[in-house]
């Protein structure tokens, strides 16, 4: 439910890529990998953690990630690797029904931009795998521009960068920590649960057909 009396006419639509427009998942490759569950699970929690991962997309290179973990590690070299090496195995499908919202909104004239924890190169990389990642106006990267969400910064960035007007701008993220730092900046904001939670969200906005 929505805390505004009225709804907000939208005129930009921005839409987070992971997990709302494509599925990521680091254990797909990692299954074949490492078969061993809890070896598995003791990888991703002291090897390739959720922190170290987050640091590329931040900015800091993929050859500077596993340096530093092979220095405490050598050896699981094979496995540290593996993490950018088989990189394109962790995003195996896109959401249908959110990329025919986004493929719609940009057939309708609507204004449509992306904003992402991403790192540098993995994006161009997702953008040939998944090629409507090149359909909207623009991209915000956080790896590109030294900042990742929820910092407030990121959603300044965008929103000068692309000429948002905030009021106007819907914000549609799986993370609820990105959203309410969006919507304390000013923009509406949609936390993507589902498909079907998002269509009757985007309903609420008067954006479904």
């Amino acid at each position: 439910m929505h805390a505004e009396t009225a709804t907000p006419e939208i005129r930009h639509i921005v839409f987070d890529i992971g997990k709302v427009l494509i599925h990521y998942d680091p254990n797909l490759p990692y299954a074949r990998l490492i078969p061993d569950e809890e070896e598995r699970k003791w990888f991703f929690e002291h090897v390739c953690t959720h922190d170290w991962n987050v640091e590329q997309d931040r900015g800091r290179t993929w050859l500077e990630a596993e340096d530093l973990l092979l220095e405490k590690f050598p050896d699981r070299e094979e496995h540290i690797r593996a993490f950018r090496q088989y990189w394109h195995e962790m995003v195996p499908h896109a959401y249908d029904r959110s990329v025919a919202h986004l493929e719609r909104f940009i057939a309708e004239g609507r204004d449509v931009t992306l904003l992402t924890n991403f790192a540098d190169d993995t994006f161009d990389q997702a953008q040939e795998i998944f090629p409507f990642l090149k359909a909207p106006r623009g991209v915000t990267v956080s790896a590109r521009v030294k900042l990742i969400k929820p910092d407030p910064r990121i959603y300044d960035s965008h929103t000068k960068t692309f000429g948002l007007d905030p009021a106007a701008t819907l914000f549609i993220d799986d993370a609820l920590a990105n959203i309410e730092a969006a919507r304390a900046y000013g923009w509406n904001a949609i936390h993507y649960v589902g498909a079907d939670e998002l269509d009757a969200e985007l309903g609420r906005y008067g954006l479904m057909k």
